[in-house]
């Protein structure tokens, strides 16, 4: 006899794995590659050296900014000195105040073009920095996609390696708009309660069927709907310790989208799928056998959840299908199907 009941709600998606963080490491200077520092496939700490550039011309540059550097110092120490000694003189009237405001001015000149030349030698020692090529990030380092003697360029961006997070990871999948609208009118209709967003647990299963040892929970669910494939992108956060889960690899989420309060749920064997729809056999009035069509959702731990067709009190065949016709008279058995007549049935 069908009793409704307190059921979670298993939506079953498809997804795909990334990277909780992933960081593309790119050449910021021009030069030739000298070594490669780390081992592929490791993982590396954040600021670990990766590549080493050639620095020879750089360090040239620096040392050039310095000895320009130098100039303008004295040279502003030279204007600093007459700005001193004309001091005295225009108070004196043995100079015009013209000379001495030139010599002020060119003590400003000359101040400005050490704070000019500080900066490029800043800059000098910045792109110096560069040749050592550094990780952004912790993570798993990806193969090197340069080698010894490779010339990169910071123009354009050549990328040296990638570096992913693999602890924990995300998985993505997107639901329907037409799924949205119905959760949202069992919500206002109170056949479904959700919890909130990061109280949504999410468990795996991998492409060859096994489940994942951890459980995710959602957290993130993007308020808009993509107007090319018409879903809302929805992304869990699992953690990955034994890095079972790589980037780009097939799973299937299951998520405990919240609970039916009064959900009718009836056993796999006693429904018949066909190309029309599912159907069951229910013993009617006067205990005859007849066919129902049902609407069935998921199917979860060997059980149909049947959202219409059925009500409370309704008296499903369970065993024995195939000793029953529709319009045939039944009498409910109770326990060993081998010993009942050839039209028993139990509900």
């Amino acid at each position: 006899m069908v009793e409704p009941q307190s059921t979670a709600n298993i939506v079953e998606v498809p997804g795909r794995v990334q990277a909780v963080r992933s960081a593309e490491v790119r050449a910021r200077v021009d030069g030739i590659v000298e070594r490669r520092l780390y081992d592929e496939g490791s993982d590396v700490r954040a600021g670990q050296e990766l590549f080493q550039i050639d620095p020879r011309d750089l360090r040239a540059n620096v040392s050039g900014v310095k000895a320009t550097l130098m100039r303008a110092e004295a040279s502003v120490a030279n204007a600093a000195q007459d700005v001193a000694r004309y001091t005295g003189l225009v108070a004196e009237r043995a100079i015009s105040e013209q000379e001495f405001d030139a010599a002020v001015a060119r003590l400003r000149t000359a101040e400005a073009d050490v704070n000019q030349i500080r900066t490029q030698l800043e800059r000098a020692r910045l792109s110096l920095s560069y040749t050592t090529v550094v990780a952004p990030i912790a993570g798993r380092a990806g193969r090197a996609q340069v080698t010894e003697g490779a010339l990169v360029s910071a123009a354009g961006a050549t990328l040296l390696t990638t570096i992913e997070q693999l602890d924990p990871v995300f998985v993505n999948f997107s639901r329907s708009s037409a799924d949205l609208l119905r959760v949202r009118r069992e919500l206002a209709a109170g056949t479904l309660e959700l919890p909130r967003l990061k109280q949504v647990a999410v468990t795996l299963l991998l492409e060859d069927g096994s489940s994942y040892a951890h459980e995710g929970h959602l957290d993130f669910f993007d308020l808009s709907i993509d107007k090319d494939t018409g879903t809302a992108a929805l992304r869990a956060e699992f953690p990955n310790p034994e890095r079972a889960l790589l980037p780009g690899q097939f799973v299937r989420a299951r998520i405990q989208a919240g609970v039916r309060p009064d959900a009718v749920s009836i056993p796999q064997r006693a429904v018949t799928l066909t190309p029309q729809g599912a159907s069951v056999m229910v013993v009617g009035k006067d205990d005859v056998a007849t066919t129902r069509a049902i609407k069935v959702g998921a199917l979860i731990a060997g059980m149909w959840e049947v959202q219409a067709g059925l009500k409370k009190g309704d008296r499903v065949i369970v065993d024995g299908l195939q000793k029953v016709q529709p319009g045939q008279s039944v009498r409910i058995g109770s326990a060993q199907p081998a010993a009942a007549p050839a039209n028993d049935a139990s509900s």
